[in-house]
Parts: structure tokens; C-alpha cells; sequence
């Protein structure tokens, strides 16, 4: 969902917009098919999937037969880096954003990450943004040799999951093309949101807080207490 409302500001700004999903090894795929359901439905010029075998690496449990952890609280989701990370993923990921942008022409590069809902990842902070800002305009002959500077945009960085859902609402995002368990249940060509996992606490948190309804199906949507 986060990726979807940062691609919508970036319409809104005017600009035209490429999107750029990867096959990382992810043990569901269902979110490749929501990126595609928010690429087409946000008129993106082009949505183009890149193959980066993360999984080869390990040590996430979106990769690996590592349990998700479910049932924490809002308090404690933010406690320290938990193992839903995938270790350096926006660094890569953000590499090859980098590529297709020098390809196209293109200097703005948007994504959906927030430093208050960022559940202890330590590659959606601003720190880490700034500093590839930095890395940008010595590791690409536009901005070695040309001068160009490419600019990282995170529009929600400022934002809880509330605001992200208002924000959504306001640009016309449909949050139900959106798909954000770490967990889902596969039933046929339906895919239903665990509803416990942290992604899913945030999100139900967001959408409660922001007086709206979440248009994705859950499993279970048991109250998760805030502390």
C-alpha cells in the first residue's frame, strides 16, 4: 500500500511514472500480482519486474522457512530489527532503480518507505536515503561525467499508516489492488491476509485510525492491543 500511494504522489507531481517490481526469491508471490493490479490501475507507463535471487542469500523469513512473527503489538513491532527484514533489500533494490532511471533519463526516483511505521528497518530511514542521494552522483557516468543529481523521493516518510490511508484516499488509490501480509492464505484465486503478521497489525491499525474500511480479506482480524 505503500507503494502504491508514493507512486500516486508521483503522478500527482506530474511527472510520468515507470514502475519497478522485483522477484527477490519472495515465498508469495501474490505481491507481484498486486504491483501489477496498482502499475496498470496508477497508469504507469511502463511496469517492468527484475529477477534478484535474495533468497540465495537468506536470513530473512520472507525468504526462508522462518516463522513470520504474529500477534505483537504496535509497541513492540518497532522494538529492534525483526526478522521479516531481508537483509539490504532497499539498497538493491534502489541500485537497480538507479540503472533503469540513467537509462531512461529519469532523475527522480520514488519509493514507498516511512520512518515511523518502518517496524526496525534500518534501509527506510532518512540517513540511508540521503546517503544513496549521495552514492548516486559518483556511481553513474550521469552524475560522474555529466553532473546530474538524482533525487530520492520517500513522500510517506512523515506519515503513519493513518495518514498513509488518507493520503491514498485523497490521490484516488484503490487499496484493495494492494497486498501487504507477510503470511497470506492461498485459497484457490483467492488470497487472504493473515491478518496478525506486523504488516497486517499496521495496516488494520492505520485503516481503524484513519475511520476507514480495508478492502482486502482477512483470515482473522483479532484486535492487536497497543501495548
Amino acid at each position: 500500500m505503500d507503494s502504491a500511494v508514493s507512486l500516486a504522489e508521483a503522478r500527482a507531481a506530474g511527472f510520468e511514472t515507470y514502475a519497478l517490481s522485483f522477484d527477490y526469491g519472495q515465498r508469495h508471490r501474490c505481491e507481484l500480482a498486486a504491483a501489477a493490479r496498482v502499475a496498470a490501475g496508477l497508469g504507469a507507463r511502463a511496469h517492468r519486474v527484475v529477477q534478484v535471487d535474495l533468497a540465495a542469500l537468506g536470513g530473512s523469513a520472507l525468504t526462508d522457512a522462518i516463522d513470520v512473527p504474529k500477534g505483537r503489538s504496535a509497541a513492540e513491532i518497532g522494538q529492534g530489527v525483526p526478522v521479516s527484514y531481508v537483509p539490504a533489500r532497499n539498497t538493491v533494490f534502489l541500485a537497480v532503480a538507479l540503472g533503469w532511471a540513467e537509462t531512461l533519463g529519469a532523475r527522480e526516483l520514488y519509493l514507498g518507505v516511512n520512518a515511523l511505521d518502518y517496524s526496525g528497518y534500518p534501509d527506510c530511514r532518512p540517513e540511508f536515503l540521503e546517503a544513496f542521494e549521495a552514492l548516486a552522483r559518483v556511481a553513474t557516468a550521469a552524475g560522474a561525467e555529466h553532473g546530474a543529481r538524482f533525487r530520492v523521493r520517500a513522500p510517506l516518510m512523515a506519515l503513519d499508516k493513518a495518514g498513509i490511508v488518507r493520503r491514498g484516499r485523497q490521490l484516488g488509490v484503490d487499496f484493495g489492488w494492494t497486498h501487504t501480509c507477510y503470511d497470506p492464505e492461498v485459497r484457490g484465486p483467492a488470497v487472504l491476509a493473515c491478518g496478525r503478521c506486523d504488516a497486517c497489525t499496521l495496516r488494520l491499525k492505520g485503516f481503524r485510525e484513519a475511520g476507514e474500511r480495508d478492502p482486502v480479506a482477512y483470515v482473522e482480524t483479532t484486535e492487536i492491543p497497543e501495548r
